[in-house]
């Protein structure tokens, strides 16, 4: 009885690692539609966030392809396109960020990871001035406590303090001081579609409260495993069943989109957490 017990526990053990493992290699594409009477023609936009130097394919050829059959008007980076325990190693999102730029406008919206180069240089040396000098080279446009028009919308990202990250486990994460993010980016104009691209998805009461029509976050993974009914399971702060591990969620007229993220780091796993491609669809809100 304890020999069949543990072959079954064996036999479960190993399938749920193979699909891990396929779940890592495997991205989907989705797609969320939004109307807004700001919004006065179609736009179609590319949202992807947490790559953690994933490559799919060689040189990421499958990841770029899937992008590019969606032609996007413009391509948003939610943050943490690397690790940043890999200590200088940028060959990866060098390559990423080359490829998007080909297929169309990039927006590049930083995440704890490139802030740990930015505040940790003793550690890291200036890997954050090679990512910031190559991105700028290619023509991506850097949404560092920055707000711009991209045609009638405007993007905006900000950098949070690594305090916005802490672990739950060790110590509590800051609540977000009033005016943070006016301090950062100004006030936000109301009369425009206003998007804000926050790393984390903590904060998507004072993103719209600043007025954010659409916040765009990612960091959690997704949950890393997400089960049914009950979502995400743990974020990499440590926090359990957050609700906003992924997804759409609507609120005070303002929406957060959440995304799943490519990569992994830390804890290696994806379990009915595919790895995603976002794709907005911004529309005129019929009459």
């Amino acid at each position: 009885m304890r020999g069949a017990l543990a072959a079954g526990l064996a036999a479960a053990g190993a399938g749920l690692f193979f699909r891990s493992e396929y779940e890592k290699n495997h991205f989907t594409v989705e797609e969320v539609c939004i109307s807004s009477p700001k919004i006065h023609s179609e736009k179609r936009l590319v949202f992807i966030t947490d790559v953690h130097d994933k490559e799919f394919g060689k040189e990421n050829r499958l990841l770029l392809e899937g992008i590019r059959q969606e032609k996007p008007d413009g391509i948003l980076i939610g943050g943490d396109l690397m690790v940043s325990k890999g200590m200088g190693n940028l060959e990866a999102p060098f390559r990423l960020l080359e490829g998007l730029t080909k297929i169309a406008p990039v927006f590049y919206s930083l995440g704890n990871h490139e802030m740990r180069l930015y505040r940790e240089r003793e550690i890291y040396g200036n890997c954050y001035e090679r990512l910031v000098g190559k991105a700028s080279k290619l023509g991506v446009v850097m949404l560092k406590d920055r707000r711009i028009p991209f045609g009638e919308i405007d993007l905006s990202g900000v950098d949070l303090h690594p305090a916005f990250y802490r672990k739950l486990l060790l110590e509590r994460p800051v609540r977000m001081p009033k005016g943070y993010l006016e301090k950062k980016l100004g006030h936000a104009d109301r009369k425009r579609f206003q998007i804000l691209l926050i790393h984390s998805p903590m904060y998507f009461a004072e993103s719209r409260n600043w007025g954010a029509d659409l916040t765009m976050a990612g960091h959690f993974h997704g949950g890393t495993i997400r089960l049914p009914f009950l979502g995400g399971v743990m974020t990499p702060q440590y926090q359990f069943f957050v609700p906003w591990c992924s997804g759409s969620f609507f609120k005070d007229g303002k929406w957060m989109i959440v995304g799943r993220g490519l990569g992994t780091h830390s804890i290696n796993i994806r379990l009915n957490d595919l790895p995603q491609v976002l794709v907005l669809k911004l529309i005129p809100e019929s009459i």
